[in-house]
């Protein structure tokens, strides 16, 4: 094709000469970025020869290491973009399977049975009890149906808490139920004028939730609040223990209850308690 080119055109001559340094420079730029250095400096060999060879070895070798990575491992990080505890722990480690493994490991030591704690609740109802009951010394009891977590303990002292902050500021009164007394077929309404006459209902004190393995305690001053308050108390403990915590029974007064020891205040023999 060459001869005939050089025969028949004008410009054959320079045209060969042209596709020739064409494909000299095809087979140029298929070279590696190394030998494309060696062939534009010659033998010589620098820092900047160096720092390129290992560029390209860095390279080729995250290539290669993408094939060996495991899967398990690209769940975890997909995860961590959803999970921002997952995030923490995985910390800068992404990318390292090794050092993903140890930090997750770690994690779980670390945290013990409340890592992988159930919350689930129980689906069987929680029964309710009432003894010898005294309003201004009053006993609840919590029968759980395993000792409570860390983050059992969390949901359980909220919900107390905020039911005595409620009965703290008068919200379990009976004698001022206007808008829930309202027939249905009425709008809502409210009569600030109603409220003359009407008896302040408040808590008076709290004590410390104990427990000791399974069985929980909370000693309560209610005050001149009424029966409302163990409505609202019931119902929200009947949802604790259906989603968050199972509780086997729920009872009202009594000091003492099952195999309750006044004397067992040490941690090593299952005796934990909270400040409300």
């Amino acid at each position: 094709m060459e001869r005939a080119l050089s025969r028949h055109c004008p410009f054959g001559a320079k045209a060969v000469g042209f596709l020739q340094r064409q494909v000299h420079v095809s087979r140029t730029c298929m070279l590696s970025p190394l030998a494309m250095v060696d062939q534009t400096t010659g033998s010589r060999s620098g820092a900047r020869e160096r720092r390129l060879q290992k560029v390209y070895e860095d390279r080729k070798r995250r290539e290669q290491a993408k094939g060996r990575y495991p899967q398990w491992a690209r769940i975890l990080e997909d995860a961590c973009k959803l999970d921002k505890e997952l995030r923490e722990v995985i910390g800068d480690s992404a990318g390292n399977a090794e050092e993903m493994k140890k930090r997750v490991e770690e994690r779980i030591l670390r945290k013990g049975q409340d890592f992988l704690h159930s919350s689930s609740g129980s689906a069987m109802p929680m029964k309710i009890s009432f003894r010898e009951f005294n309003a201004t010394e009053a006993y609840i009891w919590l029968e759980l149906y395993k000792p409570p977590s860390q983050k059992d303990m969390e949901v359980i002292c909220g919900v107390f808490r905020s039911w005595y902050l409620l009965g703290r500021l008068g919200a379990f009164n009976s004698l001022n139920l206007q808008v829930s007394n309202t027939p249905a077929d009425q709008a809502l309404s409210y009569n600030e004028k109603d409220l003359d006459g009407v008896l302040p209902a408040y808590f008076h004190d709290v004590g410390t939730l104990e427990f000791q393995d399974n069985l929980g305690r909370l000693w309560m001053d209610l005050g001149t609040a009424d029966a409302l308050a163990l409505d609202v108390f019931i119902n929200s403990f009947s949802v604790v223990s259906s989603e968050h915590v199972g509780i086997k029974e729920l009872t009202f007064g009594g000091k003492r209850l099952g195999d309750w020891d006044e004397g067992m205040t040490s941690e090593e023999d299952g005796y934990i308690s909270y400040k409300i």
